[in-house]
């Protein structure tokens, strides 16, 4: 039988107030009258249901997840996924449970749900509309954005150090002896993507080694089929362009692109490197593995997570964004010599 705070509240001849009080723990009440309303909820096994708890704290223990990504997967993006993975399990372990909303348009219909739902705070992922932002602040529920490509003041964002990873990748390769690097860059409207093209780029030309318009090529999705067409279609170019590096602004591109070039008995990386970015797990799994700069994704999820709890606590934060240090994986693609 499940009893509630009324007939706690008959058993011990007070009121529910007064028993709430006591659960609560906020608000007096006398010594005597916690130990008679706890005794009872000892022996009763009495536990507040959800909606219960929420009225007498004010707070739902809800937190809401909003992935926005055009293209599929979502959840199970190799990159997204970790972030939201860290999320789930940081958030269970201080008991909170979690509304996870992914959306192909960048429209207030998820943001809308997660209200609906009463969440006590949201961290949005990737590229979310100002419209959704907006909305969000007029309810007053606090939000922490992740790998954004917005920049709001007063918003604290969770963010890799893209463009020094991608600095570090220009440096190994310059460092390596090649001069001649081909570029797949991901949709520039997309923060990481333009400040990873932007570092490589500007390492290069630091190097005296500046890439031409005819070296990078723009891609629309940043796919593992994105990659392997762009290379099916450059190929040619590719090919007399006397490339000897190859640069892509995440590992799935990449991976793509070495697809191809094996299969046209490109010796990797004897006659190519590769390098990608990201490091997905895939990363390691291809074979030859894949060199990538590092984004410490799990870490993400942690600190989105932790930050979000500070600010639905009304604890102190750091009003700033949050910087992720980034790092050179050396492995296969670009045969296993490490950094000076």
């Amino acid at each position: 039988m499940e009893y509630t705070i009324k007939e706690i509240a008959r058993r011990a001849g007070v009121s529910k107030s007064t028993v709430s009080r006591v659960i609560s723990g906020k608000g007096y009440t006398s010594a005597e009258t916690q130990d008679k309303v706890l005794k009872i909820v000892q022996e009763l096994q009495y536990k507040p249901n959800a909606v219960a708890r929420a009225m007498v704290l004010q707070r739902t223990n809800n937190i809401g997840v909003l992935i926005y990504r055009e293209y599929h997967p979502i959840a199970a993006h190799p990159f997204y996924g970790k972030i939201l993975d860290a999320i789930l399990t940081s958030a269970t372990n201080l008991n909170y449970s979690v509304f996870v909303m992914t959306d192909h348009e960048i429209s207030l219909r998820s943001a809308d749900f997660m209200l609906e739902k009463r969440v006590d705070g949201l961290i949005l992922i990737s590229r979310i509309g100002q419209n959704v932002i907006d909305s969000i602040k007029n309810f007053e529920v606090p939000y922490i954005m992740v790998n954004s490509s917005n920049h709001a003041d007063g918003d604290i964002h969770i963010v890799n150090q893209d463009e020094k990873g991608a600095r570090i990748a220009a440096d190994y390769l310059y460092g390596l002896g090649h001069r001649n690097t081909f570029v797949l860059a991901g949709p520039q409207t997309h923060r990481s993507h333009h400040l990873r093209l932007k570092g490589f780029r500007h390492s290069m030309e630091e190097h005296g080694t500046s890439l031409s318009l005819s070296s990078v090529v723009s891609a629309s999705t940043s796919t593992f089929a994105e990659g392997y067409e762009l290379m099916c279609r450059y190929w040619e170019h590719f090919r007399t362009g006397g490339y000897t590096s190859l640069f892509a602004t995440n590992d799935m591109m990449a991976l793509g692109a070495m697809k191809f070039l094996l299969e046209q008995s490109v010796r990797i990386p004897e006659q190519v490197a590769v390098v990608g970015f990201d490091d997905i797990d895939f990363a390691s799994m291809y074979s030859p593995s894949l060199t990538t700069v590092r984004v410490e994704k799990e870490e993400m999820g942690i600190q989105a997570f932790t930050l979000l709890d500070k600010l639905i606590r009304k604890e102190p934060v750091p009003m700033h964004n949050v910087e992720l240090e980034p790092k050179l994986i050396v492995r296969q693609s670009t045969g296993l010599k490490k950094m000076p």
